[in-house]
């Protein structure tokens, strides 16, 4: 039976943060996922952005169970709580950041609750009209979203982060003019604003 892994690309000497990586996915899956599939590919450059911007933020990159989020089951999420918990017994007290693309990004937000989470990056998140915003006091959060996402929704992402918003969270929209779902296009830009913002706030909850 396939199980979900957290793999640490970045440890820093003293941690001032963490940030944990979530790869996309599928609708429905229950196809075990693997490091070489290519949503997981993806988010490797994410990573290592991450550690050439603050390398006092370790990093680790979850791998899901199976590739699938599978309706009601969410079957990501569990994993990634199951990765906060493994992040707290490795640092603990240490604040935790979020950074997920697509399914991976509906995954941190679906997480937005969580007091551990200080900061969190969406990156063409998968949202559903349905999916209920969640914040906790100090949270601080960036959407970002390319204008010719034909994947995931913008609308639905910006809606989102408003609602977000509501609750008190601190949330910058983001729009990326011309970009697509892959992020391929203005892949840099993607890859130092999640960086900046993430080196930024995540180290930001200690005070």
């Amino acid at each position: 039976m396939s199980s979900a892994e957290l793999k640490w690309t970045h440890e820093a000497s003293s941690a001032r943060g963490v940030v944990v990586v979530l790869h996309g996915g599928k609708s429905q899956s229950r196809v075990p996922a693997s490091w070489w599939n290519l949503p997981v590919l993806r988010m490797v450059p994410f990573a290592r952005a991450v550690a050439a911007e603050d390398d006092q933020l370790s990093v680790a990159m979850l791998k899901y169970a199976v590739r699938g989020w599978n309706g009601s089951d969410a079957s990501p999420v569990a994993d990634a709580e199951n990765a906060l918990e493994q992040v707290g017994a490795r640092y603990p007290g240490v604040p935790v950041g979020l950074l997920g693309h697509s399914m991976g990004g509906r995954v941190a937000l679906r997480l937005a609750g969580d007091p551990r989470v200080s900061a969190i990056v969406a990156l063409a998140p998968w949202v559903e009209r349905t999916d209920v915003a969640s914040s906790h006091p100090g949270l601080r959060a960036l959407v970002m979203h390319g204008t010719r996402d034909r994947i995931t929704s913008p609308r639905n992402a910006k809606a989102m982060a408003e609602a977000m918003a509501a609750l008190g969270a601190d949330v910058a929209w983001r729009p990326v003019e011309g970009e697509t779902h892959s992020m391929l296009r203005q892949a840099g830009l993607w890859h130092r604003e999640s960086a900046r913002f993430l080196a930024e706030h995540v180290p930001a909850a200690l005070g």
